[in-house]
C-alpha cells in the first residue's frame, strides 16, 4: 500500500489523501482549499490525473472535504464516491451551492477583468456540474462492512463532527496475503456537541491519518460556553444592539439553534428575533430533521417534549437576496446567523459592513477561522479591516466561542488515540497548522508514539 498525502498537509484545509491499493487508486476526501491555503491556484490543478482515480471515500460534507469533487468528476473521475446518507443528502445541496458561488465570484472578478481589456476566467465548476456529480454517489450506514473491490473493506464509525461525518476504517489485503489496517480520522468531533454523538473509539488501527486542528488547545466547558452566548445576547440587546453571528450554514447554524431553542423554552432569553440569513443553512436544517435516528441520546430525549428541537417562536429564515437586505434596517434586538463562518463570502460580509463598526453590536465567532480570512482578522480585533474594498472600524465586542468548535480539542485528540487497544505504529498528522500540529506532535512523543507532520505530497510505503 502506497499513501500520498495531496492536501490539509501542513495547513488547515483541502483535504485529499491517495491510496493506491493493488492496482486500484484511492482518494480519502477531495477539499476545497479555502483562505489562505487556497492561494496560487492551488485549487484549481490536480496532482494527478482524476481520470486514473477509482474510487473516492468521502469523510463527510464540509466543503474543506468534499469541495473539490464537482472539479474532479468535471476533470474525468468516473469512479464512485462512498460515504454516509446524511454526508450524501447535505452534499446534495452543499456541492451545487458551491458551484453558484464559483460562478458569481468569477462572475465578479471578470467585470473588473473587460475594464482592463484582460481574458476573462472560467468558475472552478459551475452549479451544474455539482449536481452532475451527485449521481456518482454511494451512501451507505454507519458499522456497515462494505467491500468495493477484492482486498478492501471499509467501515464508516461516526465521527461526532457533522451530521454523517465518519471515521473511515480500511482494511487492506495484499496480494502476497498480509493485511493493513488503516484509519483517517476525517474531522474528530468535540464532545458534548448539541445533536450530534461523541465521536466512536476504535479498536485497532495499524496506521492513522489524524486531524490536529486544536491540537494546541483546550476547549471551555460546553455548557458554560452556551450560558456565555445567553449572556453575551441579554448583554447586546441592553445596550441597543445585535449579536452577528458568523456560522457554517452546515453543521454549526444547527447547533445554535438548538442552543438558543433551549433558552428560548427556558425564556433565559426574552423578545428577541433570530434570523438564519442563508437559504443553504435552511435546506441544511431540514436534512437534519429527516436523519433524526443519527441524532444523540440527549436530543431524542428531548424530542419527545419537543416536537422540533430546531425551531421556536421567534426563529426566521430569510430567501431571497431582497429579505437579506432588509435585516441591514434593524438597528437592534435580533441574532442574525449568516455565512460563510470564516467572513470570507457570502451574505456575512453585508451584515459585518453594517454592524461592526457600531460599539452597541456584538460578533460571536463559533467555530475556526482560517489565516487569511476576513474572520480571523476580525477575530484578532485588528482596529480595521476591509470589507467590498471599504476600510471600516471593528467597533463592535469580539467574541471567540470555540468552545462550540466542532473539532476534538488536544485532550479529545490524545483521548481517542488513547482508546486504540494497541498502539499504531505510525501516525500521520494532517488538518492544522504550524503551532497545532507541532504543539500535538510533542504529546504524541511524550506518550512514546511514532508520529510524523506530513509534508505536501509526501509519499509513504506502509
Amino acid at each position: 500500500m502506497e499513501l500520498q498525502f495531496l492536501g490539509a498537509a501542513e495547513c488547515v484545509t483541502g483535504s485529499c489523501h491517495m491510496l493506491k491499493i493493488r492496482d486500484k487508486t484511492i482518494l480519502l476526501d477531495c477539499g476545497l482549499y479555502q483562505g489562505r491555503d487556497g492561494e496560487h491556484g492551488k485549487n484549481e490543478e490536480f496532482k494527478f490525473n482524476p481520470g486514473d482515480i477509482d474510487l473516492v471515500i468521502l469523510s463527510h460534507a464540509h466543503i474543506d472535504h468534499s469541495g473539490r469533487i464537482p472539479l474532479l468528476y468535471k476533470s474525468g473521475f468516473k469512479g464512485e464516491i462512498l460515504c454516509t446518507k446524511a454526508t450524501m443528502e447535505l452534499c446534495q445541496v452543499m456541492l451545487p451551492d458551491s458551484g453558484h458561488i464559483q460562478e458569481m465570484e468569477v462572475q465578479w472578478k471578470n467585470k473588473k477583468l473587460k475594464r482592463q481589456g484582460l481574458e476573462i476566467e472560467e468558475p472552478l465548476y459551475s452549479s451544474k456540474i455539482a449536481e452532475d456529480c451527485l449521481k456518482a454517489f454511494k451512501s451507505y450506514s454507519y458499522n456497515e462492512k462494505i467491500k468495493p473491490f477484492a482486498g478492501l473493506t471499509i467501515i464508516f464509525k461516526d465521527a461526532g463532527h457533522l451530521l454523517g461525518s465518519a471515521i473511515i476504517e480500511l482494511e487492506a489485503q495484499e496480494e502476497n496475503g498480509s493485511v493493513i489496517n488503516l484509519v483517517y480520522t476525517g474531522d474528530l468531533g468535540n464532545l458534548n456537541i448539541p445533536l450530534i454523538n461523541d465521536p466512536t473509539f476504535v479498536d485497532r488501527a495499524d496506521y492513522v491519518i489524524m486531524e490536529s486542528t486544536y491540537g494546541d488547545k483546550v476547549h471551555d466547558n460546553f455548557k458554560d460556553v452556551l450560558n456565555e452566548l445567553a449572556s453575551i445576547v441579554k448583554e447586546t440587546f441592553h445596550r441597543g444592539g445585535n449579536v452577528i453571528i458568523p456560522s457554517f450554514a452546515v453543521g454549526r447554524t444547527q447547533e445554535v439553534l438548538y442552543a438558543l431553542n433551549k433558552y428560548f423554552e427556558e425564556e433565559v432569553v426574552k423578545n428577541c428575533s433570530v434570523y438564519v440569513d442563508s437559504p443553504l443553512a435552511e435546506k441544511a436544517t431540514r436534512i437534519f430533521e429527516n436523519n433524526r435516528e443519527v441524532f444523540d441520546a440527549k436530543a431524542k430525549e428531548l424530542e419527545k417534549h419537543d416536537s422540533n428541537i430546531l425551531d421556536f417562536h421567534g426563529l426566521n429564515f430569510t430567501h431571497s437576496a431582497e429579505d437579506s437586505m432588509k435585516l441591514n434596517e434593524v438597528q437592534k434586538g435580533a441574532v442574525i446567523i449568516s455565512t460563510s463562518g470564516m467572513c470570507d463570502a457570502g451574505r456575512i460580509k453585508h451584515h459585518l459592513k453594517h454592524n461592526l463598526w457600531k460599539s452597541e453590536n456584538s460578533i460571536v465567532f463559533v467555530g475556526y477561522q482560517a489565516e487569511g480570512t476576513l474572520g480571523r482578522e476580525i477575530s484578532e480585533k485588528n482596529k480595521m479591516v476591509k470589507i467590498f474594498g471599504e476600510e471600516i472600524a471593528v467597533s463592535a465586542s469580539i467574541y471567540n466561542l470555540q468552545g462550540l468548535s466542532g473539532h476534538a480539542d488536544r485532550i479529545g485528540l490524545i483521548n481517542w488515540i488513547e482508546n486504540i487497544k494497541v498502539k499504531p505504529k505510525q501516525i500521520f498528522l494532517v488538518h492544522g497548522d504550524k503551532n497545532a500540529q507541532e504543539s500535538f506532535k510533542e504529546l504524541l512523543d511524550l506518550k512514546k508514539y511514532q508520529s510524523v507532520i506530513v509534508k505536501a505530497e509526501e509519499k509513504f510505503k506502509l
